[in-house]
């Protein structure tokens, strides 16, 4: 391979896969769901092997990756538009510690041990399970973690202040969509929706882009609008 020809394609290349990542967004290299993860592997490998293969030339990178990037993209926009499908490529968090117990079939569902469990809690700071309140896999594989109040970093036990229940806020209209199981399982129904609505002026749920209950707070509304 001539490397005049080489370094054209270098420069092709890098600056498509610069437009690239800015067109497809931040998400593609934070990689917070497995779906983009993948896909931005298999972008790397594309301009990679399409450098160094001497039959291919520049228009064949160029083809390869907008193809690849157009169906990133669409997957995408198809996540955005549709709660169902953002659901099959992203991916749901699962909870692995509710109200301080580790919930042994969550870690099985996830293909997880209690070591590994304890492993993901040092690597975010939290030594001991009687720590942690609730725990949560998320989609790209790191956790997130609510410590119970007296091992908060601003303790209550530095003000003797009586220790208070620790609870998750749960979210309950996302994008316009009811999820009826979470209000179910906090004991409400669809007339306690529309009334807590109402004291905000909303008057439809396709108006909540997110809509979050928290015990002790209420419920916080945030509509399209905002």
């Amino acid at each position: 391979m001539k490397l005049s020809y080489l370094t054209i394609e270098l420069i092709v290349g890098f600056f498509f896969l610069f437009i690239m990542v800015k067109f497809l967004g931040k998400k593609i290299i934070n990689q917070i769901s497995p779906f983009t993860f993948i896909a931005s592997i298999v972008l790397g490998e594309l301009l990679g092997n399409a450098l160094y293969d001497h039959k291919i030339g520049v228009v064949y990178i160029v083809y390869s990756m907008t193809i690849w990037g157009g169906l990133l993209f669409s997957v995408e926009y198809l996540g955005q538009k549709f709660l169902a499908f953002r659901g099959v490529f992203e991916g749901k968090p699962s909870a692995l510690i509710k109200n301080g117990i580790v919930d042994r079939e969550a870690l099985r569902k996830n293909r997880m041990n209690i070591n590994q469990l304890q492993s993901l809690l040092r690597q975010s700071e939290t030594f001991s399970l009687r720590e942690v309140a609730f725990c949560y896999l998320e989609a790209n594989g790191s956790i997130s973690i609510l410590k119970k109040s007296k091992y908060q970093k601003t303790t209550q036990e530095d003000f003797n202040m009586t220790s208070k229940v620790v609870s998750v806020p749960v979210t309950l209209i996302r994008d316009g969509k009811v999820l009826w199981d979470e209000i179910i399982d906090l004991g409400f129904n669809e007339f306690w929706l529309k009334s807590q609505l109402n004291t905000q002026n909303i008057a439809d749920y396709k108006d909540v882009f997110i809509a979050e209950w928290l015990e002790g707070d209420g419920l916080f509304v945030q509509p399209f609008e905002n």
